[in-house]
């Protein structure tokens, strides 16, 4: 069921599901700290404890990382609560704030070992496995037959080996994965199987494939009937859509003449039976109708493969009325670590998952949504220098510095590139919001985050009227935030199939009015969330 709303952003407007972290330097243990805690105040840890182990049981990891917050204050000598913290952060994806919970457990008790494990699990979130594997091999120390860890150390140890091997490779590597695969087609190296009888690509007398429409409707059916397109349908999507990206600037501007609309969808993360019943909503994009997805439609779930085949056969059949813009998860070390590299492997091959990395990078990193009619309400909004109306759309979020503009995001060489830790692209897939001004820390360990009065003087710099933005669970689906300035949209209900959470897209119209539609998550088959990830990172989300 869909609601839909243009109201006010305090009528609509919901709070972000995980609850405010602690400043990363109250973090550690400080001389000024109490060295006992009297009987009472233990007593009454104890009570919110047993509140917050019951909320996480629930999966309400944002009411158990409150509580837990709450006993620890009344108990700060407890390493048991910082552990117990460190793990419901990692469940909302805090995991720069629950590497130092689990960092400061271990202080208060050197030889516990969970929490070398949760801080173990806090490294390999981070993208760090070497890290994980030392704390690991901490855990053993303290408990010698403890089997499951042994095979965790086990599984990050192969991925270390991995990483390091793939490094090797990649530096003696020069010809991109869209070349290699174009010439294995040249050679007759990737042809149709004869004996597949899904839906066809039409062909020309030349020998060049075309999509249509039809295609399109029957892959999404044949992919609901559990089967796959043989591997040169899924090269030559993947080609086409390529062609159209590298077109295409960091930021791709969208103008919405009169009578036309524009739907922005959140995070979707493989969650294929859910993209359907939201694209059940949006409708197909058309000349009239134009969708933007915005980042991370691949990892942890397990259909991700079927989700970027399907958004990118509408891109290649309409490249003018479909826009991707790339996300954190578009990225060789996240697809590593979060199921998608393992499920292309696994699906369709080696080669394809090389292709569809490379392709990421030629992904847009932004979009500048352009209505073109009269605003029906200004009410103070931040104008275009024309007057109108106009929206920054990215994964992430903005900068840890104030003065970039529209033209310095154009500009950014992105093809061939991922993201790194630093500078405009990370900043774009990376920062979140926050509700203190100025810059602080991320909460992830990765980028920054950044308050109103950023939010504000970027938009008033720029002509910008708000910020749409994606990259965060929100309860209700989508958030608006920084005075209405910043609005969060999440696509992915029941997140990793214990969220709980909402589903929303956001529609904007010609004169830049906004929309707000929720949805529920759908049933599925009987598969678990990151049934493909490596480093034994299934587990954590379950």
């Amino acid at each position: 069921m869909s609601t839909l709303s243009s109201s006010s952003p305090s009528e609509r407007s919901t709070p972000p599901s995980t609850v405010p972290s602690p400043a990363l330097s109250s973090l550690s243990i400080s001389d000024a700290e109490p060295k006992e805690v009297s009987e009472e105040d233990k007593q009454e840890a104890a009570k919110l404890k047993a509140e917050a182990n019951k909320a996480f049981l629930g999966h309400e990891f944002s009411k158990a990382a409150d509580l837990y917050s709450k006993a620890i204050e009344r108990n700060p000598l407890d390493a048991t609560l910082f552990c117990n913290r460190a793990y419901t952060r990692l469940k909302i994806e805090e995991h720069g704030y629950a590497l130092h919970d689990a960092a400061r457990a271990i202080e208060l008790n050197p030889k516990y070992a969970k929490a070398y494990y949760r801080r173990a699990m806090c490294h390999l979130q981070l993208l760090k496995p070497h890290l994980a594997v030392s704390d690991l091999k901490k855990v053993l120390a303290l408990e010698p037959q403890n089997q499951s860890v042994k095979q965790q150390l086990e599984s990050t140890q192969k991925l270390v080996r991995k990483i390091e091997f793939e490094k090797a490779i990649e530096v003696g590597e020069e010809q991109s994965a869209v070349d290699r695969c174009r010439e294995i087609i040249a050679d007759g190296g990737c042809m149709m199987d004869k004996s597949y009888d899904g839906p066809k690509l039409e062909v020309d007398e030349s020998g060049k494939y075309h999509i249509t429409l039809e295609f399109v409707r029957s892959m999404i059916q044949w992919f609901k009937d559990g089967k796959a397109l043989p591997r040169r349908y899924v090269w030559e999507i993947v080609l086409g859509v390529f062609d159209q990206f590298v077109q295409e600037e960091s930021l791709v501007e969208v103008r919405l003449d009169a009578g036309r609309d524009l739907d922005v969808i959140g995070d979707v993360h493989g969650q294929f039976y859910d993209v359907l019943h939201l694209f059940s909503m949006t409708g197909e994009p058309s000349e009239k109708h134009c969708l933007l997805m915005n980042g991370d439609l691949v990892d942890r779930g397990s259909w991700s493969i079927e989700v970027i085949l399907t958004a990118f056969a509408f891109k290649w059949l309409y490249p003018k009325s479909m826009f991707l813009n790339r996300g954190n998860h578009e990225a060789k070390d996240m697809n590593r670590t979060y199921g998608f590299e393992g499920e292309a492997k696994h699906k369709h091959g080696e080669q394809t998952y090389k292709l569809f990395a490379h392709t990421f990078t030629a992904m847009p990193l932004s979009t500048l949504i352009c209505p073109t009619q009269p605003p029906l309400q200004k009410q103070g909004a931040i104008l275009s220098p024309e007057g109108l109306k106009r929206y920054f759309v990215c994964h992430g979020g903005l900068f840890s510095k104030d003065g970039v503009t529209l033209d310095d995001i154009r500009k950014v060489e992105r093809i061939g590139r991922q993201p790194g830790t630093e500078g405009l692209m990370c900043e774009i897939l990376w920062t979140d919001p926050q509700e203190a001004p100025g810059r602080g820390p991320s909460k992830r360990g990765v980028g920054i985050a950044f308050g109103p009065d950023v939010t504000r003087r970027w938009c008033e710099l720029n002509g910008v009227t708000g910020v749409l933005r994606s990259h965060e669970v929100r309860q209700d689906g989508y958030a608006i935030e920084h005075n209405g300035l910043c609005t969060t949209v999440f696509s992915a209900p029941n997140y990793v199939d214990q969220g709980g959470n909402k589903g929303a897209f956001v529609r904007i119209d010609s004169a830049g009015t906004q929309k707000y539609f929720q949805f529920e998550a759908q049933p599925h088959p009987d598969m678990r969330p990151m049934a493909y990830a490596s480093g034994g990172l299934q587990s954590m989300m379950m």
